[in-house]
């Protein structure tokens, strides 16, 4: 079994997950090299998980001919540099979310990956989980007719209590929507399609944040962007509902989720994850009906979107966690700042085609094809 290799451009708190995945279960990708500024990082996760190169640079990891796939997981403002850089140097790129901090670096990061004849593909996966790719059959087999709305919404006070180097969140790059609404947005599209106009409202509801965890416990960070923001989003299939995403609000549960059909009311767990519960209410049996997962991936299985770019560039099939989703996901996004800034409507204008659903493996982690 011929297996692609890659290289990460950062080892933090997100990079455990997807080395164990792949090292364990994703056996199409090899991991062959690591690279982070913080070179004992590199280390151990060397250590833990046997990969056989540390780079110095990220120029380093480009230069390495046997690398395929450059995987970047910087932080979020990081994201463009390193991905340009990558498609510069001839490498193909999958990136953590999101694309890019602002709609014109994702227009950049597109163009240039179609000049060198490169593909760029990047997180969230969890789309190709058992959760999501369910809810989508369900909806395109009719069980709540003819979709005509949804609410979804990420609601917390921020994330400065638990994470422990939290200020990125409230830096260019950050805040609720570009830090959570690609989970939520990137299974909207899955779900519905493509999205053709939002008219929001953006703010900042506190402008400074005091980190209450350790190690940086009493630091106060200065907020740069908004943390909280609602839009009424407008969908080529005539949907029309609402995201809220928020870090200023204290509330309980994180996640709400809902399609709504002409026939019936779909309960779509939390997008961050792969295989939750979900619920449909119908006229027949007024009472939500909780309903089985019909498909794999239902743990946390973060590098599935890497697996699938890998074997769709060999077999030469289309990406399913692809480029133009990517960018529709950064366009939506982005739209309710600039939607907000002009108290309008923004149109959406960046195409957006459903990629195919999963296929169910004869083995678990290994693609067909």
């Amino acid at each position: 079994m011929e297996s692609t290799k890659v290289a990460f451009i950062g080892v933090g708190d997100i990079s455990g997950i997807y080395l164990e995945n792949l090292t364990k279960y994703f056996k199409q990708v090899e991991v062959v090299g690591l690279c982070d500024p913080i070179r004992e990082k590199a280390q151990r996760a060397q250590e833990k998980y046997g990969i056989p190169k540390i780079y110095e640079t990220m120029y380093d990891a480009f230069a390495d001919e046997e690398v395929e796939i450059i995987v970047n997981l910087t932080r979020p403002y990081e994201h463009f540099a390193v991905t340009k850089a990558a498609l510069e140097a001839g490498k193909h790129v999958y990136t953590e979310k999101p694309l890019a901090a602002t709609k014109e670096e994702g227009e950049q990061l597109i163009a240039l990956a179609k000049e060198r004849g490169l593909s760029i593909g990047g997180a969230p996966d969890t789309f190709l989980g058992a959760s999501i790719q369910t809810c989508r059959k369900l909806i395109d087999d009719g069980f709540i007719g003819r979709p005509i709305g949804f609410t979804a919404a990420m609601i917390c006070r921020g994330h400065e209590s638990w994470h422990p180097s939290p200020a990125f969140y409230y830096q260019h790059g950050g805040g609720p929507l570009l830090d959570m609404g690609p989970y939520y947005l990137t299974a909207l599209v899955n779900l519905l399609g493509r999205v053709t106009g939002v008219t929001a409202v953006a703010k900042a509801s506190f402008p400074q944040r005091v980190i209450t965890s350790q190690p940086l416990a009493g630091t106060v960070v200065e907020v740069e962007v908004p943390t909280h923001l609602v839009g009424i989003l407008e969908l080529e299939n005539g949907a029309v509902g609402t995201l809220f995403t928020t870090f200023d609000v204290v509330y309980k549960e994180s996640s709400r989720f809902e399609v709504y059909g002409t026939e019936g009311t779909l309960i779509v767990p939390d997008p961050n994850h792969f295989g939750q519960t979900i619920y449909l209410l119908r006229p027949e049996s007024r009472e939500y009906k909780e309903m089985p997962l019909l498909f794999d991936y239902q743990d946390n299985f973060r590098g599935l979107g890497l697996a699938d770019m890998a074997v769709a560039l060999r077999s030469k099939r289309p990406i399913r966690a692809n480029q133009e989703q990517l960018f529709h996901v950064l366009d939506v996004m982005t739209a309710f700042e600039r939607s907000s800034a002009k108290r309008a409507r923004e149109e959406i204008t960046s195409p957006y085609t459903r990629p195919e659903p999963m296929a169910k493996p004869r083995v678990l982690g290994i693609f067909d094809n």
